[in-house]
């Protein structure tokens, strides 16, 4: 099986089924949809589909592990806000915004790789564990805030979507958790030495990347079906 086409493929639908939702819906959900959405251009497309012009050259590949920086700590931005609005029913700040601070990230991050010395393989893996980390400690992160969230809003049925969220940063957590697992122990140099470690730590990547697509696409569903 061709994991890399197959998590593509769902991770295209989630990305614009959360990109569609962030345009349709109020203020307080655009960050968390435009983060998810980011995911798809970050995290997927570069790796997913080798064979596209320019997919292998270092500078676009370190911009996909920036831009997936962003997309995480865009919609960690998302939830942080939620969370406010379920304590306080106040939200601040346009649509408009989102977009333009995300659009903005991303055209620093690639300023910032521009003027810099293309990226050897030592500072690509670098980059790459950063990202990773980033995902790491913000899915642990989000999924507390998330728990706070859900006990401000059980009452309502938008609660279960909190819900279904919890369980997409778990999901995240395996994904990069495993993902970060194998840069660290370079077990992807030394898969012949610990195959069981490194099998199993595929396999958990590869399941909980799917499976954290179809949670991300299913759960905007869910909510565009509530909040219509």
């Amino acid at each position: 099986m061709d994991w890399d086409i197959v998590q593509l493929i769902f991770w295209l639908v989630a990305g614009i089924v959360s990109l569609y939702f962030s345009i349709g819906n109020a203020r307080v959900w655009t960050s968390i949809a435009v983060g998810f959405g980011l995911i798809l251009v970050g995290e997927v497309l570069p790796h997913a589909l080798p064979f596209l012009p320019a997919a292998d050259i270092p500078l676009v590949e370190a911009m996909g592990f920036l831009v997936g920086i962003i997309s995480v700590l865009v919609l960690s931005h998302g939830i942080q806000e939620y969370y406010v609005f379920s304590r306080t029913l106040e939200a601040e700040g346009g649509k408009v915004m989102v977009y333009v601070g995300a659009l903005g990230g991303i055209a620093v991050s690639l300023i910032f790789i521009m003027l810099n010395p293309p990226p050897g393989p030592d500072t690509m893996r670098m980059i790459e564990i950063v990202s990773l980390t980033n995902w790491v400690f913000m899915s642990l992160i989000n999924i507390d805030l998330i728990r706070k969230i859900y006990s401000n809003v059980k009452g309502s049925p938008i609660g279960r979507g909190f819900l279904a969220f919890m369980l997409v940063f778990i999901l995240m957590f395996l994904w990069k958790g495993s993902e970060l697992y194998i840069r660290v122990y370079n077990l992807d140099f030394l898969a012949k030495e610990f195959p069981i470690r490194y099998s199993l730590s595929i396999a958990v990547s590869n399941i909980a990347n799917i499976l954290a697509s179809l949670s991300v696409g299913g759960t905007f569903l869910y909510l565009a079906k509530l909040l219509r």
